[in-house]
């Protein structure tokens, strides 16, 4: 597939959403519908994506679903030095009449892309869910995550703005008359299965999806406040109370078990998950 094709797949609004299912398209759908209602001429000040100089890396696969990645660089970005990113594009295709479709997508800089481990044709291994050859097993990472999120363990991150920061913040969010609460869900089933491919390390880099849940709750007299992204995706009327659903992807690099703490977070020598890169986005919202 050339550069162009992963462009329209990216950016193909059909090709993203309705009965896609995919998390890519849920986001971007949600955030389309948005910002149609507070600018429906669109936005005059839009900059096409262009995602070129473009490496794939193809899992040694049989049966369905197939998929692949794409590291590709983008015109977001500054070439050369630290702003220099990569955008790791996932394209899933779940039978032989389906279209491939955009199903997540990492950020990172170039720096942190890994070597993937192939074959002696090129392919690339693909993790399985109940790997256990890895410190947490694909399957259970976003259990894992939401449920460091809502209480701390399993302690398997290592600390960043996604985990122990994102903690911390929660922790510490406060203003006058208004309370905060937080629900963490994992998402499992198979629209938002997590994909990995092994690297040259012993290790994987694995997308994952999470559903995460805020709501805010005012004392008498005092209404939360709704911005424009809000406002086109809320159901109800908020008097004392908002609440804001989002899904979010993320991106990880799973430590071999040898070196890991493994997924009851006791085991191995101390080697955790590292996060890489976290795509959220609002997707519903509903007023009380």
């Amino acid at each position: 597939m050339a550069a162009a094709g992963v462009l329209g797949v990216v950016l193909g609004v059909k090709r993203l959403g309705g009965g896609a299912g995919l998390l890519l398209g849920a986001i971007n759908q949600a955030g389309l519908k948005a910002r149609q209602t507070y600018n429906p001429d669109g936005n005059r000040a839009h900059k096409p994506l262009v995602l070129d100089d473009a490496t794939y890396v193809i899992p040694k696969k049989a049966g369905w679903p197939r998929w692949f990645l794409a590291d590709t660089d983008s015109n977001r970005d500054q070439d050369g030095g630290k702003l220099d990113t990569r955008w790791l594009v996932v394209f899933v295709r779940t039978g032989p009449d389906a279209l491939w479709k955009a199903a997540y997508l990492g950020v990172l800089p170039a720096s942190q892309v890994p070597e993937f481990a192939l074959d002696g044709d090129g392919l690339a291994t693909p993790v399985k869910p109940q790997d256990d050859e890895l410190a947490v097993a694909p399957a259970d990472l976003s259990a894992s995550y939401t449920g460091y999120l809502q209480n701390g363990s399993p302690d398997v991150f290592t600390p960043s703005t996604s985990t122990s920061g994102w903690r911390e913040t929660r922790r510490t969010t406060r203003r006058a008359g208004f309370s905060y609460q937080y629900i963490d869900q994992p998402l499992t089933g198979s629209t938002f299965a997590p994909l990995g491919l092994r690297t040259e390390d012993g290790g994987a880099l694995v997308f994952f999806t999470s559903k995460h849940f805020e709501r805010q709750v005012a004392a008498k007299g005092l209404r939360p406040e709704v911005n424009p992204d809000v406002k086109a995706l809320l159901t109800g009327e908020v008097n004392s109370t908002l609440t804001k659903e989002r899904v979010s992807s993320q991106l990880v690099h799973v430590p071999p078990r040898a070196a890991g703490a493994g997924s009851g977070a006791d085991t191995g020598s101390g080697g955790k998950v590292r996060m890489l890169n976290r795509l959220p986005g609002l997707i519903a919202a509903k007023g009380e």
